[in-house]
C-alpha cells in the first residue's frame, strides 16, 4: 500500500454531489437551443467530463453551438447553479484529517478555476487545499490529462510515485494513466463499473470509508483495478 504525499482530488462527483446543479444548468441550456430534456437522470453524463466534449459527444453540437450552449449553463450555473450542490458525507472530516496528517491536497477538475474555487469557499472547503487547478475559461485547460499536467508542473521536487488522483469518472483515471501517477476511482460517484474498470484504476473504492482507508495506508481497496 502507497503512503500517498500528494492528494489530487477531482470536485464533481468526489468532494461534492453536484448532480442537481449541472444537470438543471444543462437542461437550461438544452431549452435555450430548443433541444428541451425534461429527465435529469439523462443529463448525469455531464457530470465531470468537460462541456465542449460532452455537449458535442452527446447533442452532436457543431463548435459554435458548443460555444452558446456553454454560455447558457453559464448563465445559470454562474447566479444559482453552483449552490446546487452538497458536500458528499465524511468528505469534511476525510479532508481534516488527511491534512493533520500533513499530507498535500489539490483540486484537479475540468471545472473553469474560478467557478472551482468560488464553490469551495461557498463549502468552507478551501483551506484544506494549497492548489485549486481547472480549465481556463476560454476553454484550454479542459482535459484532465491536462489539469493533472499543470499541476504536476508546479509541484517540485515530487516523485511521481508519492501523488495519486482520485475521481469518480473515466476521464480523471486516463488523465492520471497519461501522466505516470496512481489513480483512485471512486464508486460512490457518477461513474460505472462498466466506464471505470476498463481505464484500470490503481484502485477503486465504494465509499468515503474505504477511501480514507487507501489514503491512510492502513488497508487495501476493494476490487483494485491494477
Amino acid at each position: 500500500m502507497n503512503n500517498y504525499s500528494v492528494i489530487l482530488f477531482d470536485l464533481d462527483g468526489t468532494l461534492t454531489d453536484s448532480k442537481l446543479g449541472i444537470t438543471r444548468c444543462v437542461q437550461y441550456a438544452l431549452d435555450k437551443l430548443g433541444r428541451p430534456e425534461r429527465d435529469l437522470d439523462k443529463l448525469e453524463p455531464f457530470i465531470g467530463p468537460p462541456l465542449q466534449e460532452t455537449f458535442s459527444s452527446i447533442y452532436g453540437f457543431s463548435e459554435e453551438e458548443v460555444s452558446q450552449a456553454i454560455g447558457y449553463y453559464r448563465e445559470r450555473f454562474k447566479s444559482v447553479g453552483m449552490f446546487e450542490n452538497e458536500v458528499y458525507p465524511q468528505i469534511r472530516e476525510l479532508l481534516a484529517e488527511l491534512k493533520e496528517q500533513n499530507k498535500r491536497l489539490i483540486v484537479a477538475t475540468s471545472k473553469p478555476t474560478p467557478f472551482a474555487e468560488q464553490i469551495l469557499r461557498y463549502f468552507e472547503l478551501d483551506p484544506y487545499f494549497e492548489l485549486i487547478a481547472g480549465s481556463n475559461l476560454d476553454g484550454t485547460r479542459a482535459s484532465k490529462t491536462e489539469v493533472i499536467a499543470y499541476v504536476l508542473g508546479q509541484l517540485s521536487g515530487v516523485d511521481k510515485q508519492d501523488v495519486v488522483m482520485v475521481g469518480d469518472r473515466k476521464h480523471d483515471i486516463i488523465g492520471a494513466n497519461n501522466t505516470g501517477i496512481h489513480s483512485i476511482a471512486v464508486m460512490y460517484g457518477y461513474g460505472s463499473l462498466e466506464e471505470l474498470q476498463p481505464v484500470e484504476p490503481t484502485y477503486m473504492v465504494h465509499s468515503t470509508a474505504e477511501l480514507r482507508e487507501v489514503l491512510s495506508g492502513k488497508g487495501e481497496a476493494l476490487g483494485s483495478g491494477r
